[in-house]
């Protein structure tokens, strides 16, 4: 029970605005807005994926990419090594052929890449969800159903302003998130 309890603390909410869109275009106006007035650390909460709300939030490549890739070259590296180092270790001479063809090691090269990729996808997938997560973010189970979520992290003076913007970029509701 300490255990707990002592998670839920340690979860605290940040203070902003927490707004709700029914139409992706109103949400999408409301993004850009605040993009233009310097709001970086939007989280942004839609049913489905979608492309608009992506280029409005300008969001870079993933770092997980570069993680299959390198995963990918190790496998592949570490396939064709083990199978050549395994018949030069143990030469199996057979009618004249050479020790280490390459044409069968192919399959246990391309396995490994496969697997070595996915392992290396998977770690790295955890290892960002850990470090960027966003504990503490207000939620609401709309967002998962028919309405868009835009949570803004504001201070206290600039709830107005930021609260209007919303409203006036087609907000159906906004609310009011206290630390």
């Amino acid at each position: 029970m300490a255990l707990l309890k002592r998670g839920k603390s340690a979860a605290r909410r940040a203070p902003g605005l927490v707004a709700s869109f029914i139409h992706v275009d109103a949400a999408v106006d409301a993004i850009r807005a605040l993009r233009a007035k310097g709001y970086r650390n939007l989280v942004v909460y839609t049913p489905a994926p979608n492309h608009e709300i992506e280029e409005a939030l300008e969001h870079g490549v993933s770092p997980v990419r570069l993680f299959t890739l390198i995963g990918g070259l190790t496998g592949c590296t570490a396939g064709f090594a083990m199978t050549i180092w395994m018949s030069y270790d143990w030469p199996l001479v057979v009618g004249g052929k050479t020790i280490a063809s390459i044409p069968p090691y192919v399959v246990i090269g391309f396995e490994l890449t496969i697997l070595m990729g996915a392992l290396s996808t998977v770690a790295a997938v955890a290892l960002f969800s850990v470090l960027m997560g966003k504990r503490g973010t207000p939620y609401d189970p709309r967002f998962s159903d028919d309405m868009i979520g835009v949570y803004v992290p504001t201070t206290h003076e600039q709830l107005g302003p930021i609260e209007q913007l919303l409203r006036s970029a087609g907000a159906a509701e906004v609310r009011h998130e206290t630390a």
